[in-house]
């Protein structure tokens, strides 16, 4: 058995005796070490603070990069457009500014929808040219490749596609508009439809097909 002294007298102590004492740290012990551990903490939240401020600028950083590629591209491009658009078709841009929203207005003069004026909106995304642009149908139309919420099946606007006529960075803003507008004539495709009930509806009287799309030429499409 061990010993220790209090005071001026030597008591014997057991091993739980020394534990208890070893385990023992004055108050100003303990506070020094709770300052520390917090100090710690504050230092790695800066850290972490300063990492995510330097991922969310460099993010940003590249965004800024992407319009720009993007908005030096459009100036070049819509020159191109302007300049061979076709008859049938006419762009529109809100804010002049702003060269990645316009309209675009096609009015066919042969087939199905000759005598219709059918509005698309366009949205060229930052990522642009290795995505294509966001076109959506403002005008309801009964079509076989055009819903009548105005959703749009043509191959150049997709992203990724099997036969390899989806789009792909060589393709430009004219290609986008002579597509849309060759969805009245060349690419009418009653054999790949996005709104099967046009189709099957072509398919099973088209006379009766014919005065629908009239039909809803008259009531939207003037």
């Amino acid at each position: 058995m061990g010993c220790y002294f209090y005071g001026n007298q030597e008591r014997p102590t057991n091993e739980k005796s020394k534990a208890s004492i070893k385990a023992y740290s004055p108050p100003e012990e303990t506070a020094w070490k709770k300052a520390a551990v917090m100090l710690t903490l504050a230092s790695k939240l800066k850290r972490d603070d300063g990492l995510k401020g330097s991922r969310a600028s460099a993010t940003a950083s590249d965004s800024t990069r992407r319009v720009s590629v993007r908005d030096r591209l459009l100036v070049k491009e819509v020159a191109e457009l302007e300049a061979n658009l076709p008859c049938t078709c006419k762009v529109h841009f809100p804010d002049p500014n702003k060269l990645h929203c316009f309209q675009l207005t096609v009015t066919p003069d042969e087939g199905y929808y000759q005598g219709g004026k059918f509005q698309f909106e366009t949205e060229v995304p930052d990522a642009y040219n290795m995505v294509p642009p966001k076109v959506k149908c403002l005008t309801r139309i009964w079509h076989p490749n055009i819903t009548e919420t105005g959703e749009i099946c043509l191959s150049l606007l997709r992203e990724h596609s099997i036969d390899g006529t989806g789009w792909a960075p060589t393709r430009t803003l004219k290609d986008v508009v002579w597509g849309l507008n060759s969805l009245f004539t060349d690419l009418l495709n009653f054999d790949d439809p996005l709104n099967i009930e046009a189709a099957e509806h072509h398919l099973r009287d088209k006379e009766d097909f014919r005065n629908k799309v009239e039909d809803y030429i008259k009531r939207y499409a003037r």
